[in-house]
């Protein structure tokens, strides 16, 4: 499916976390505040209830409660949304894909079942094709994610052999460090497949192999570091791009130091973006450890990179 410009990923689509109260309780009305928050930054897309989004510590109620809260949320904004549909129950992540077409999401994605596997690259397909079926008149990216999923099959070869089973087949979520595979990806079909990169810490490298968007986590609470990347590279000022590019490693150390969802989430809480704790199995920070880790950011410049024009 070769979409036109206008639809494709193009640009930083954050990958968003689900809002809960403190109780741990789906928290929906915080979404309006999270996409003012992202619209400011002059975002345009996101990409909700994925593994930032913590789908699969969510009940399916919740999942189509959560697509229908950032519809209506967006509506009248420039801003599109991809809904993950992905699930250990293939009837489960159809319903999904149906319900996100049926309220006008701009695509859909899925990771592969990760409890019982599938054995060989055509049963991926298999599944990816049911759960697409489902919503046949929206664009599917398969998310490759083999890091989470223990799923790991060989991203070229899915492209050339998915094409024919999944009419709807847009491109990949390709968060895997694999930059071999990516470019061979990229090269398959020149210009046909949209392939968002999905590792914010490697994305220099991704744009150098030829990225031209990316979604992920870290650009709800750090998306100016990332534009300031993407400018940087796009004029061959290759020095400013390293910079930023580093500054990214120094912010997700910090956070992967703390336990990431939780430390993710606590600095959308110094941004005075109310989406809450993570729910178990991941642990939430308490509150001297929130200090610690503002205190880690501050040190770091982190408030002031946010600034910088």
């Amino acid at each position: 499916m070769n979409l036109p410009e206008s639809q494709r990923l193009i640009g930083l689509t954050p990958a968003t976390h689900t809002p809960f109260h403190p109780d741990g309780a789906l928290h929906l009305d915080a979404v309006a505040p999270l996409a003012a928050h992202l619209l400011k930054w002059k975002i345009g897309s996101v990409f909700i209830g994925g593994s930032t989004g913590e789908s699969h510590s969510l009940t399916l109620r919740e999942r189509l409660a959560l697509t229908e809260r950032w519809m209506s949320v967006v509506k009248g904004t420039p801003m599109r949304v991809i809904v993950h549909v992905g699930s250990n129950c293939l009837e489960d992540a159809a319903a999904l894909a149906s319900h996100a077409q049926e309220h006008g999401a701009a695509a859909i994605s899925a990771l592969a079942p990760s409890y019982f596997k599938p054995r060989n690259l055509d049963a991926l397909i298999s599944c990816a094709a049911q759960i697409a079926a489902a919503a046949p008149d929206t664009p599917f990216y398969h998310y490759d994610i083999p890091s989470m999923t223990g799923v790991s099959f060989s991203m070229p070869e899915f492209l050339s052999k998915a094409a024919e089973h999944i009419p709807t087949l847009a491109g990949l979520k390709f968060t895997n460090p694999d930059l071999m595979a990516y470019l061979q990806c990229l090269q398959m079909d020149p210009g046909y497949w949209d392939i968002p990169w999905g590792m914010d810490e490697w994305m220099l490298g991704a744009l150098a192999t030829g990225a031209r968007g990316a979604v992920g986590s870290s650009f709800n609470f750090a998306a100016p570091v990332y534009q300031r990347l993407m400018a940087a590279f796009a004029k061959n000022d290759l020095d400013t791009a390293r910079r930023e590019q580093l500054r990214s490693t120094q912010i997700i150390s910090t956070l992967a130091r703390h336990g990431y969802m939780a430390a993710a989430k606590a600095t959308m809480e110094m941004l005075n973006v109310p989406v809450g704790p993570p729910r178990l199995p991941n642990t939430a920070l308490d509150h001297s450890q929130k200090k610690v880790l503002q205190s880690e950011l501050e040190s770091l410049g982190f408030f002031d990179w946010l600034m910088e024009q």
